[in-house]
């Protein structure tokens, strides 16, 4: 079986004048979580959108699950699972009743949405209309809605937006139990923590292009600096100094550091993946 769920190639679109999206090519594989990163304007919605046939296809191909955008597009949406940044849920249905009417527009019989409205913190309120619900608990319920069908394919757009700590952390626990189970998981976010969290690989995407893509890991060694900072307390204050770790000397003075009784810590400097991607494109995520 090919373990890729998501194939795009030379994929461009365009409003107009305006080109949104300029020849990319990426592929994520069954099981794996993919981040999509980049700002507003990047391209990334425009992106998603022709993935799951919001927009008409103009230029390149898209494979899903095996099957191409556009001749099986009926197919395809009921095998994936989508969590938007807007929240499109009925307000006046109950968090309940807004999975059950999914549930029965994807086909899925003897549903019963008490196990999904759990494992996003949502069951003890199922009976509640939706417009009583916070921001961050309607997100919630958007992620329990993505999984409905128990989808191959997830996109999740901005997933933990408005969400408190422990809840955020609730959400990312599912998206990594969906890819252990065997989803490919397309994820965009403005979270650099969440992505270099989740992501088994990233691609950076920057005025409709790509820039860069790889597993997190590689993209510090290959763009970031090896190095430690090193804080020592002397007469009552705290010089720190950085430790370059490909330097002839590096050995010297970290040993040299760990002797020495004034020593407070020696931590690990790496980039992020803000500084990444600033570095490749001379601007900022946010």
């Amino acid at each position: 079986m090919d373990e890729s769920a998501i194939k795009v190639r030379n994929l461009r679109f365009s409003y107009g004048d305006a080109v949104a999206v300029d020849d990319i090519n990426f592929e994520v594989d069954r099981g794996k979580i993919f981040g999509f990163l980049g700002p507003n304007g990047a391209g990334k919605s425009t992106t998603i959108k022709l993935l799951i046939g919001m927009l008409p296809l103009q230029q390149g191909e898209i494979e899903l699950l095996g099957m191409s955008i556009g001749s099986q597009n009926h197919k395809i949406r009921s095998r994936i699972g989508v969590c938007f940044e807007e929240k499109n849920l009925y307000l006046q249905m109950t968090a309940g009743e807004n999975l059950e009417f999914f549930a029965r527009l994807f086909g899925v019989r003897r549903f019963s949405p008490t196990a999904l409205l759990r494992r996003v913190g949502l069951d003890e309120r199922s009976n509640e209309r939706v417009k009583n619900y916070s921001k961050g608990m309607r997100q919630r319920l958007m992620v329990a809605r993505a999984l409905v069908n128990e989808p191959d394919l997830l996109f999740l757009d901005e997933p933990t937006d408005g969400l408190d700590p422990v809840s955020s952390q609730a959400v990312r626990t599912i998206i990594e139990e969906e890819a252990e189970r065997g989803a490919a998981v397309l994820l965009t976010t403005h979270d650099m923590f969440e992505a270099d969290q989740l992501s088994d690989r990233v691609a950076f995407i920057n005025e409709g292009k790509i820039v860069a893509t790889d597993s997190p890991e590689e993209l510090k060694l290959k763009y970031g600096r090896r190095s430690v900072r090193i804080k020592t307390r002397r007469d009552g204050t705290i010089d720190e100094e950085v430790v370059g770790l490909d330097s002839n000397e590096a050995g010297d003075r970290l040993k040299a550091a760990a002797a020495n009784p004034a020593l407070m810590t020696i931590h690990t400097e790496e980039a992020t993946l803000e500084d990444i991607f600033i570095q490749l494109t001379g601007r900022g995520l946010a």
